[in-house]
């Protein structure tokens, strides 16, 4: 399928998966916390994000710790981080409830940031992508890892009009932060 230019400004919908999480035992899933490589990883995606100029204007979080501390660690990055909004039905939603809640956002918002979990966010990015720029629809299908950034453009008036396969998946990132020696 071709993505064909719309009418309405360039958005941006960059959707980052939480980092690596750990599993403490008798921890409910919706508690549970970023794992020592999540620590590391969570910042190296705030500085992609810096690194790829393309900081939002508005973030939407799950109220899951670890997609919490993902997004507190990543923002830390940027001097001076935007709005977050977060949004319970982010944590285990699955692409109708993802693109509801990416509808909502303000139309004066050009990159929005989705920062949530799979099995959704990966449903999410493959549903909306018509066309992708190399092998990235590809890379998701096989594994869309924890930390990754996925970058979604598409022309509109506003958020609400956002459809399935009217987007192009510009780029994956997989943001590793460095063990410290």
């Amino acid at each position: 399928m071709i993505v064909r230019a719309g009418a309405g400004p360039l958005r941006r919908l960059v959707v980052l998966r939480h980092a690596k999480s750990a599993w403490p035992v008798g921890v409910p899933d919706h508690e549970r916390p970023l794992g020592p490589r999540g620590l590391r990883d969570a910042p190296a995606a705030g500085r992609a994000l810096a690194e790829a100029d393309c900081l939002p204007d508005l973030a939407v979080c799950s109220t899951a710790v670890r997609a919490r501390q993902t997004w507190e660690l990543a923002a830390a990055e940027w001097g001076t981080p935007p709005p977050v909004r977060h949004d319970r039905r982010v944590y285990a939603a699955d692409v109708p409830e993802l693109l509801d809640v990416v509808r909502e956002a303000p139309d004066q918002v050009r990159t929005l940031l989705l920062v949530g979990h799979n099995p959704g966010l990966e449903e999410l990015v493959l549903d909306l992508a018509g066309d992708a720029l190399d092998d990235t629809l590809d890379d998701i299908r096989t594994k869309f890892p924890t930390s990754a950034l996925a970058f979604l453009s598409w022309h509109g008036e506003t958020w609400a009009a956002l459809a399935p396969g009217t987007a192009l998946l510009t780029d994956l990132i997989v943001a590793r932060g460095k063990k410290k020696p």
